[in-house]
Formats: C-alpha cells, sequence, structure tokens
C-alpha cells in the first residue's frame, strides 16, 4: 500500500474518533469495517515486533504516511483509561518509535471512547453515557486542558465533581446508617461545586425561581445551592444530615430532594425520605436520582438493592421508568417527567395545571394595534385621553382571546371607574379596534387549550374537580363545559392514529409556517421554535413523543415521519451562527412501539453530517437569515456534484469547493483560494 492508497483507505473510514490530522479506531472495530487496511496495519505492526495484546486503538494519520499503535490496557473497564504504551510507525521507511508511559504520573488519557467502536460492542451505551455526563456538566468545553491525566481531574474537581468507579458524583447525603453489618461512608456523597444542580437548574427553566417562591433543599450538602439561591435574593433554606443536621425542617412552596435517594440503603429509609420531602412541600417536590446502564452497575459489588463504589459510598441506580414507579407508589401522585432522572411532582394542583398549560401555550406575537376612525368627537376624545389604558385592556383581551374577569386584568379598577366593568369596556371597544385579531387569538387559544387536554389524555391523575379559576373561564368561554372540551379532546388524540389525517395536517402546516421542509408523503421538517405554529393535531403528535422523551427544549429541528408513526429530533452545532451546521445528536421517536433511539454523530457509524441549505427552515426571526439566504443562494449556483438528499460529508464538500471551483467557506461567504 502506498501512501496514495493509505489516504484513500483513511478517507473512506466509515468508523472511528475523527480529528483535524487522525482518525483513532479501535482495533475490532477496524477489523470488522474495514478488513483491507486492518490486514496492511496487522502486517505493519509484525513488522514492527509487536504480538497482538500490544496494542488495541489504531491513530490512522489522515495528513500524512504514518501508523500510530496505542495500548490502553484499561479501554473497556475505565471510563478514562491511560495510555501505556505508544508506538508510532513512519510508513515510508519502517521506522517504529516507541514511547512508555506504564511509569507516568500523568499520562494522556483517552475521551468519547464511543467514537472508536462499532455500535455493536457491548460498551457502547456505558460509553455514550459516560461523553453523555461530561458534556452536560461542561467538561468538553476546552479540549486543549483535558488530554492529560493531572488536568483531566482537576478540570472534574473545578467543575465541583468526583470521579468514582468511572462515573461523576454530585450528591447529597441523608440520614445515618443503620446497617450495623456494613457500615457506609454517606458524608462521602457531599461534594462542593460551583453553580446550580441540575435540578435548580430545572426549576430555574420552568420560571420557578423568580423570587415567588420559597424553597428547601432536603438533603442540601455543603449548600452550594442555597449560597446562589440567596445571591438572587430567593428566600431558601436547607437541611442534611452530615452538613447541616440542626437546621430546622420547613414547609415551603417547593423542595427539593437532589439525588439523595440514589444514596440510601435502607430502602424503607428511602421511602421515608420522600415522604418527608413531600410533607413538606406546598406546591412542588422536585426529585432527582442517578440514572445507569445494567451493564455499569454490573462493575460494582452489589450491596442489598444496589452497589458499593469503591470510596465505600452506596449508588443505587434507577432506569428511568423504574424511578417513576417508586416515586408514584409512594406518593400515590402521577410524576412528570421532566428530564432523565428527574421529576416535579405537584401538591398544589393549580400550580401543576397552569405548568402543563403552559407548555402548550403559543407566545403572542400581536406587533400593533389597528385603529378605526371614529365620528364622534366626544367619542374620540374620550378615547384619546384614555388610550394608554383602554389599549392596555384590548391587548389583554388579544392575549386571553376572551372578556378577561376584573382579576385578570391588573387596572381592573381605574377602567371601572371610567368606563365600568370588562364586558362593557369590551362591547365599547370592539367598535374602535380590529376584531379579526381577536377572532384569531380565540382560535389560537381554544387550539393550544385543546392539545392541552388531549395530551392530558395520557396521566390519569392530571384532571381535577378544583382547576384553577382562569382554566375554568377558558373552558366557559371556548367550550362551552368540561365535558365538550374532553370529548373534542379525546377525538383529536385518536384522529392521529390516521395517515392520511397526518398527510394533510403536514401539507397545510407547510403551507402556512414561515418556514419548513416537505418531503412528499414522507416528512415535514420544521424548527422548534415554530411547534407551536403548528396545526393542532400535528402539536399533539409532537407533545405525545414529549410524553417518551421529556420536551424539545434545546432541540434545532424537529422531523415529522407521515406514515410510519415516528418523530425525529436532532439537535446541531453551530445551528444559529453556522452556515452548514454539524449534525451532534438525533433522537428517532417510534410513537406505535414507544422505543426510543439516540444517535450521536461522530460515535461508530454516524459520522457528523452538514445541513445544507439552513435558510429553508428559519425566517426572518433568525440573526442569519439574510446572510443564510445568500449563501444558500450562492451554494446553489455553482451545481455541485452528489448534494442529493443529505448531500456531500463536510470533507467532501470542502474538497470540491477548493479542487473544482477554488474556492473555500468563510463564515457565511466563499471566497477565492
Amino acid at each position: 500500500m502506498n501512501h496514495e492508497q493509505w489516504s484513500e483507505s483513511v478517507k473512506q473510514l466509515e468508523v472511528g474518533k475523527v480529528l483535524p490530522r487522525a482518525i483513532y479506531v479501535h482495533r475490532a472495530a477496524l477489523e470488522e469495517s474495514a478488513p483491507k487496511l486492518a490486514g496492511f496495519v496487522e502486517q505493519q505492526a509484525t513488522l514492527a515486533g509487536l504480538n497482538g495484546e500490544d496494542w488495541n486503538i489504531a491513530r490512522l494519520h489522515k495528513d500524512s504516511f504514518k501508523l500510530t499503535l496505542l495500548s490502553y490496557p484499561t479501554f473497556v473497564d475505565d471510563a478514562y483509561p491511560a495510555l501505556q504504551q505508544s508506538i508510532g510507525i513512519d510508513l515510508a521507511n519502517g521506522k517504529a518509535k516507541s514511547t512508555d508511559f506504564s511509569k507516568s504520573l500523568n499520562p494522556p488519557i483517552l475521551h468519547r471512547k464511543e467514537h472508536m467502536v462499532l455500535p455493536s460492542h457491548p460498551g457502547y451505551d456505558d460509553f455514550c453515557q459516560i461523553t453523555k455526563e461530561g458534556e452536560e456538566v461542561g467538561l468538553y468545553e476546552n479540549t486543549r486542558i483535558i488530554g492529560f491525566k493531572q488536568g483531566w481531574e482537576a478540570l472534574i474537581r473545578e467543575k465541583g465533581y468526583e470521579l468514582v468507579d468511572g462515573r461523576l458524583f454530585r450528591q447529597a447525603a441523608l440520614a445515618q446508617n443503620k446497617d450495623n453489618t456494613h457500615k457506609v461512608d454517606r458524608h462521602k456523597t457531599a461534594l462542593s461545586r460551583d453553580g446550580f444542580s441540575v435540578p435548580m437548574k430545572a426549576l430555574a427553566k420552568y420560571g420557578y425561581l423568580d423570587g415567588d417562591y420559597s424553597i428547601f433543599d432536603y438533603g442540601c450538602g455543603h449548600g452550594d445551592d442555597l449560597a446562589e439561591l440567596a445571591a438572587h435574593g430567593i428566600v431558601s433554606s436547607g437541611w442534611d444530615p452530615n452538613w447541616r443536621s440542626d437546621a430546622d425542617k420547613v414547609e415551603s412552596d417547593l423542595v427539593n430532594l437532589g439525588y439523595v435517594i440514589n444514596v440510601i440503603e435502607d430502602q424503607q429509609e428511602r421511602v421515608e425520605a420522600v415522604q418527608g420531602a413531600w410533607q413538606l412541600a406546598n406546591k412542588l417536590l422536585v426529585v432527582s436520582a442517578m440514572i445507569a446502564s445494567e451493564r455499569h452497575i454490573s462493575k460494582f459489588k452489589p450491596f442489598r438493592d444496589g452497589v458499593l463504589t469503591s470510596r465505600n459510598t452506596f449508588q443505587k441506580y434507577y432506569s428511568q421508568n423504574e424511578l417513576q414507579i417508586f416515586l408514584e407508589q409512594v406518593l400515590d401522585e402521577e410524576p412528570i417527567p421532566v428530564a432523565p432522572g428527574l421529576f416535579f411532582i405537584f401538591k398544589d394542583k393549580e400550580t401543576e395545571q397552569l405548568y402543563l398549560a403552559n407548555r402548550q401555550r403559543r407566545q403572542t406575537r400581536w406587533k400593533q394595534l389597528v385603529h378605526k376612525s371614529v365620528r364622534v368627537p366626544k367619542r374620540e376624545q374620550f378615547l384619546e385621553a384614555n388610550r394608554e389604558l383602554l389599549e392596555s385592556f384590548w391587548q389583554r383581551v388579544l392575549e386571553l382571546g376572551r372578556v378577561p374577569s376584573a382579576d385578570e386584568f391588573n387596572d381592573s379598577n381605574q377602567l371601572q371607574n371610567i368606563i365600568g366593568s370588562p364586558r362593557k369596556a369590551f362591547n365599547f371597544l370592539r367598535e374602535e379596534f380590529d376584531t379579526g385579531q381577536l377572532e384569531q387569538a380565540a382560535k389560537e387559544r381554544r387550539e393550544d387549550l385543546l392539545v392541552y387536554f388531549a395530551l392530558q389524555q395520557f396521566n390519569k391523575k392530571r384532571i381535577y374537580k378544583q382547576m384553577p379559576e382562569r382554566l375554568k373561564r377558558d373552558i366557559k368561554a371556548f367550550f362551552g363545559d368540561y365535558k365538550t372540551a374532553q370529548t373534542e379532546a379525546r377525538e383529536l388524540l385518536f384522529s392521529l392514529a390516521k395517515p392520511e389525517l397526518i398527510y394533510n395536517a403536514c401539507v397545510q402546516a407547510h403551507d402556512e409556517l414561515p418556514a419548513s421542509h416537505y418531503q412528499e408523503s414522507h416528512s415535514l421538517t420544521l424548527h422548534s421554535q415554530f411547534i407551536n405554529d403548528l396545526p393542532s393535531a400535528l402539536r399533539v403528535y409532537v407533545g405525545c413523543a414529549a410524553q417518551l422523551f421529556s420536551d424539545t427544549d434545546g432541540v434545532d429541528l424537529v422531523k415529522i415521519h407521515i406514515r410510519s408513526g415516528k418523530l425525529t429530533l436532532m439537535v446541531y452545532d453551530g445551528f444559529e451562527t453556522q452556515p452548514i451546521p454539524m449534525l451532534r445528536e438525533r433522537v428517532k421517536i417510534n410513537l406505535r412501539t414507544r422505543d426510543v433511539d439516540f444517535f450521536d454523530y461522530g460515535y461508530g457509524n454516524y459520522q457528523p453530517q452538514p445541513l445544507y441549505w439552513k435558510s429553508r427552515l428559519i425566517d426572518e426571526s433568525f440573526a442569519d437569515c439574510s446572510k443564510q439566504k445568500s449563501f444558500d443562494k450562492r451554494l446553489i449556483s455553482l451545481e455541485l456534484p452528489g448534494m442529493e438528499g443529505h448531500g456531500l460529508g463536510l470533507e467532501d464538500f470542502k474538497a470540491v469547493l477548493r479542487h473544482g471551483f477554488g474556492l473555500e467557506v468563510r463564515g457565511y461567504r466563499l471566497f477565492k483560494i
């Protein structure tokens, strides 16, 4: 094999961790995916005097005729294995150079192992989970400082975590151990950190940390969350058996039981902890716990219904479904999945219904009011004298889609003094303002509620006799009565089983949405910010998928499959800042089988995939819309080969531009080189 053949073989490889100048691939994956290339590598290893056990990772150089064989003895068992030996081979002259790291205190370490193996590898799912945990806490933000063991471990400590048996730990312990046969060191599970914990971030995301609610942290550890809450002026307190045992347990609007139950080895204590936290919650209890696969759990020493870690701490790993069932059994309430390992359980049912309804509510986009001419001078004088108040009232009418009650308009007393009741004010103003906007607002609010009630059919305990007054008023205004609302919602939900309905709704959506891509009789792709602009049937369709996966926050594109009963969620690197974003994560949800499949691009056979023609998926609300349209127009004019379907891979795209047209992409423009 010569240099040209080597470069072509490496270029065609469909597995491996791709870096700018090399591809890292596991020996077994190389043998299975590229037998000819693997045979050549094995031959060079033999010529260099290496045995089969001397290496397990190959570094295939892309820009030179070189090969590096790496030995990671603990590749499978360690989350971030250390390099023991490196053998660099110059394929042009056959010379080899060996470097020994076995006695180094700071050896190079390996990240993102799932890139280097095929999805069929038995450790693939665990490798993906380990990487995902690191990404969620920001360990990969600066790749220049994570290549060696000491720097990596220092970064983990800086982020407020600790690496124990290959997993990141950040949780507080509860009561003292009652097991006389083995004493578990629960106090070791409370770690210091900077920034909010995952449960607190979820509360902030959904608007519960705006200062209107008091918060109690049940099992607060060192109190890092409490310090952050106090800095924002939020009333909060906490208790921990090891670090704040003298603190009082006080009732609060919101109670956080964050990563506590998974470190309690006694099952009854676990139940008491959940019940104790529930008793303190006036409105909402947040519960979170560690999630892991069976393969990862099998690495530990079994202890009771969990495992013992190397630090002599207990860990009960859950599956998402197991945790949900446990909480439901203990509290006789239905937990709402918010994220993997994280649930909201509402004690205040009005708060719960508002939370669920607001998740389905679209944002109003009324830009201005349209005024009609007025013939009566006195009437005109009255309008001008009170225009600010009256326009504010009309804006509230548009927000609700109906006449507000007195307690739904902040300036009701002032309105009463100048004109009378809200109904009287509405009757007066409907002749002055454009009622077409009101009709549209009422139509959209009715659709929002229909979507909300349709999705509640999944939740057996979500519809209550004591509803918030606002919802009662909405039901009366838009449906007449609750029974009618429920009937229409069920009809809408059951209609989703008809592919023809999904087809018609997708066609309608493509015509009405600000931007979307429609593939005839196959799928509709849109940006997630347009979900609530979809026809009601498709909003429920997407909402059903959210029942299996949590919500669509953080997702860039959504693909609705017309015939197969599937929905795909896609996350891109640089969607809002790059002309050709790269697909980072894809989640495919099968609504018929309730299966959820995750695909992390760059891992295994799933190479990073560019998104071309982004302009067809965005509108003027995106900052780069005009630049993107210009870029796509210029790209179309080139008539590049191979751009059918998903188009060329990024490197092939760059090569075609460079060698075929003498161009390269810089920002949103194509420049001559």
